[in-house]
């Protein structure tokens, strides 16, 4: 202890300090009356009663010093422990994470609104974290719009692992194969995506609304391209049926294809697509059928007649052929009024460049191999005919 700080409350030896003497040691004058009362008080005092040791008294200072001090730390503590503990605490999680967690990432969405979908996902820490993270990966970039599973609590760089890998995405993948009605289609997109096929049906009846070109004259049968869809979770049956009729517009005009030739085109590829198995004999079966129609020569194909009655059949019966739907070509010159389904790019592309040939009819020999014969006269196509009724006796119950 301060060697002054202890004489000025124990005295020069550790003995109190009375006023006479204090007054002394500063040159007041001895004596008088009140000085003499003085001396005497304090003489009876120190005559009369006995001291604690000095060591004792000093101790008890020390004591009552350190109390203050250490009750102003438990102050401070309290009200800076908040600050200290935010200035040194990470805003990044450290780990992996747990559970799981859908986070949609919108068309547009900058990396600060992508950082606040994951902070109020609960999935980072803080939207500085993610930032700094995304900063650091250069395919943040690329982030695709859609809907993704992630982790609560993850690291913010392994959340933007996953974003910026696509296959990540949540989607329901439908495939549509070449050739299917449209109610075909509605029902194979509802048992992927759950939708009822009553909402495809009724989002087909405006065409307007789903894109349709004017060649359609408001009908999705044909314009419904078959590929391989991914849609996002909560993607409306209108929604998907203008993402098919996209593609298809997308694939004739890449072709090439103008307004005034699309109806025809449409048509005929829909032909194409029912009655070819082969690439290689799509492009002359779309001769067959220039051909016949430059003859005026009824077409008589049974993919006309089963769309008419609404089965797939390998052979037609007289009584479907005698059916008088105008899509039956048997019974109606000329192209049917619309498509008979949807085709794909290799019978679009047919109907767009036909083979040169003087080809009138086509008969598939063999269903099993899809092997196809064609022919100019009616004499040779009848002696293919008896090929494919071989084909039928060998193989009962087939045809």
């Amino acid at each position: 202890m301060n060697e002054h700080l202890d004489s000025a409350i124990f005295g020069e030896h550790g003995e109190p300090v009375d006023d006479a003497t204090r007054g002394a040691q500063h040159g007041a004058p001895p004596g008088g009356r009140a000085a003499g009362r003085s001396g005497r008080r304090h003489g009876r005092a120190r005559s009369g009663r006995s001291h604690k040791p000095p060591l004792l008294r000093r101790i008890a200072v020390i004591v009552l010093a350190l109390a203050l001090i250490g009750g102003g730390v438990a102050v401070a503590y309290t009200y800076l422990r908040p600050v200290v503990s935010g200035m040194f605490e990470s805003n990044d999680y450290p780990g992996p994470g747990s559970g799981s967690v859908r986070v949609v990432i919108e068309h547009g969405d900058t990396g600060a609104a992508i950082a606040t979908a994951l902070l109020e996902a609960g999935v980072v820490k803080s939207t500085k974290a993610y930032i700094e993270a995304a900063a650091d990966n250069p395919k943040s970039a690329g982030i695709q719009p859609g809907t993704y599973r992630l982790r609560r609590q993850m690291s913010a760089a392994e959340a933007v692992a996953v974003l910026v890998d696509p296959g990540n995405r949540i989607t329901t993948e439908v495939t549509i194969r070449e050739g299917l009605w449209a109610k075909e289609i509605y029902a194979e997109l509802s048992r992927h995506t759950g939708i009822p096929v009553a909402d495809y049906a009724a989002a087909a009846r405006n065409g307007a609304a789903l894109g349709l070109p004017p060649a359609a004259k408001g009908n999705v049968e044909g314009y419904l391209f078959p590929a391989s869809y991914a849609f996002d979770p909560g993607t409306s049956a209108k929604a998907q049926l203008s993402q098919m009729v996209a593609q298809s517009v997308k694939r004739l005009d890449a072709l090439g294809v103008t307004d005034k030739q699309m109806e025809h085109v449409v048509i005929v590829a829909s032909l194409v697509e029912a009655e070819a198995r082969h690439p290689e004999d799509r492009p002359k079966v779309a001769r067959v059928i220039e051909n016949r129609l430059a003859k005026k020569m009824p077409l008589q194909l049974d993919s006309t007649v089963n769309y008419a009655t609404g089965k797939h059949a390998v052979r037609t019966s007289p009584a479907d052929r005698a059916n008088k739907s105008p899509y039956n070509t048997y019974v109606h010159e000329g192209l049917p009024p619309g498509p008979i389904g949807n085709p794909g790019e290799s019978a679009i592309q047919a109907a767009v460049h036909p083979a040169a040939g003087p080809w009138l009819y086509f008969v598939t020999v063999d269903l099993k191999t899809g092997e196809t014969k064609f022919a100019v006269t009616l004499a040779e196509h009848e002696k293919n005919v008896v090929l494919l009724d071989a084909w039928c006796a060998a193989n009962k119950g087939t045809c």
